[in-house]
């Protein structure tokens, strides 16, 4: 580990706050947070956590830094953002290490997550010059109407441990060309990588003499996330986590006017047709539901297969699974690396007995495996005989529930009939198959793909969806504007004073 930080070029720092290369804060009176790599089971690190003291420190230091921020041009805020990606691709391969390390995800899942960042990065960077707004036709004679778009002010930020550096990229590279800092609130599973790109952001700031942009507090939600949620000073709060917890996000940030981003549960199935290519299916499946152990938002979940296929597909998935390699993600031939903690080990398992009790059989997996290490399992596929209460819950670990379908609308029903809606896909070569699937009675999905796994988005399309998902938007397309608040601009340039919709008053 040691090596890990020195490639990164980081000094050790068991603080758990920052808003510049020369501003770490450690509270005394802060509680000692320890970081666990999720492979062996071992302490990591121990991080001193942000105090309510500590969080005013740094909530200040952003928005002072706003004040100033937010009249430097886009463009040349952009250019912040693009020594960003820079930095980042220097340090691509040792920041990636420590992703998996921390977290736990395999040593190629770990790099890309770096690229992610890296290409949100030169994605805000263009954008930067494109925050367009509209010139509109008035009914007055002599009058001109247009849109601007200005910053808004102090992001929130509050990130999951499955992501622990894309997601930190994908709101801070637009709010900071948009002219607003980022508080970031990081999971606790994951500090120590909040704590490296924290201090590869410092450095960035620092060549601009800059500082209080790219802002840290590590800390729990009552002393941290608590105090963000109900602080005036924070705009809007990017939430990612479950749909509990965003709940009361944004029930917190809604009673004092502010707004949210809120990226919550999957429960993310492919439809698989008669018509598909199954090689092509099981190959896009096998990534979906076990990369990342089944700990993405995207994750495949449910796979509803036409019943002529139901045996053959059954098969394939079957054989493919006993070949995933499982064990140490840093390792080049490791498919599967651990779960982050061991009470989802459990969860795990919860959800396993209670498919059994709904009449499922477990075809394969689903089994503990302590000789790789304590949160180690081997990834399960499960056949339902119904889409039952369990299976409409998202349970964060590989388990994939196989489920069969007559009609293309009895699939479309089941597909929807969850309460989540993040991301989708169906397997098929027939076009009127395709198009039924994305038309208006087809997925109600934020993402509804075709012959694509529900897993790997790209940074370029809005990243979001609908239901108890939360309704977000991330990442491309037009998501920038909800860093921004728009203005209606109307200007008269005659010596009359017409009013709108033609009213006399006072003639």
């Amino acid at each position: 580990m040691k090596a890990l930080l020195e490639r990164l070029k980081i000094q050790p720092v068991n603080a758990g706050a920052s808003t510049g290369v020369d501003n770490w804060y450690t509270d005394k009176n802060g509680k000692e947070l320890i970081s666990y790599n999720p492979t062996t089971g071992e302490a990591i690190a121990k991080i001193i956590q942000a105090t309510p003291e500590t969080y005013e420190k740094v909530a200040s230091a952003a928005q002072n830094a706003f004040l100033k921020w937010r009249h430097v041009p886009a463009p040349k805020r952009g250019e912040v953002v693009r020594d960003l990606g820079e930095a980042l691709r220097q340090l691509k391969e040792p920041l990636g290490d420590l992703v998996t390390v921390e977290m736990g995800k395999i040593r190629a899942e770990g790099h890309g997550e770096v690229q992610e960042m890296i290409d949100i990065c030169d994605f805000a960077v263009g954008q930067s010059r494109m925050l367009y707004g509209l010139t509109m036709h008035s009914e007055r004679a002599s009058h001109r109407m247009y849109e601007q778009w200005h910053p808004l002010g102090i992001v929130g930020l509050v990130t999951a441990f499955n992501f622990p550096v894309a997601v930190w990229s994908w709101n801070s590279a637009l709010a900071a060309i948009c002219g607003d800092p980022v508080i970031w609130k990081p999971s606790s599973y994951t500090p120590l990588t909040a704590i490296a790109v924290t201090h590869i952001a410092n450095q960035v700031m620092a060549d601009h003499g800059l500082s209080g942009i790219f802002n840290l507090t590590i800390g729990s939600g009552r002393d941290v996330g608590e105090l963000m949620l109900n602080d005036k000073r924070v705009p809007l709060v990017s939430f990612t986590g479950s749909t509990k917890v965003g709940v009361h996000v944004s029930e917190t940030v809604a009673k004092r006017f502010g707004r949210t981003i809120l990226e919550l549960g999957g429960n993310n199935a492919i439809i698989v047709t008669p018509h598909a290519d199954l090689e092509m299916a099981t190959r896009a499946i096998l990534f979906g539901a076990v990369g990342t152990a089944g700990q993405r938002c995207t994750s495949t979940r449910r796979i509803i297969m036409h019943k002529s296929i139901s045996k053959d597909l059954t098969q394939r998935l079957t054989n493919a699974y006993k070949q995933v390699r499982i064990g140490d993600p840093l390792m080049p031939d490791t498919l599967m690396g651990p779960l982050v903690v061991n009470t989802s080990v459990e969860e795990m398992m919860d959800a396993l007995n209670k498919s059994k009790q709904d009449g499922g059989e477990v075809l394969t997996g689903g089994e503990m495996l302590p000789n790789l290490g304590p949160n180690f399992v081997s990834p399960a596929i499960v056949k339902m005989p119904a889409q039952t209460d369990i299976v409409k819950t998202e349970t964060f670990a590989p388990i994939l529930y196989l489920l069969e379908y007559e009609t293309i609308e009895e699939a479309i029903h089941i597909h929807n009939d969850v309460p989540q809606g993040l991301s989708s896909a169906i397997f098929t070569d027939s076009m009127r198959e395709a198009e039924t699937f994305l038309s208006v009675g087809g997925s109600d999905c934020g993402i509804a793909n075709v012959n694509i796994g529900t897993s790997g988005a790209e940074i370029g399309g809005a990243f979001g969806g609908e239901k108890e998902t939360g309704g977000g938007r991330e990442s491309g397309s037009d998501a920038w504007k909800v860093y921004m608040r728009r203005q209606t601009n109307t200007i008269n340039w005659s010596k009359d004073l017409p009013l709108a919709q033609g009213i006399k008053f006072g003639e």
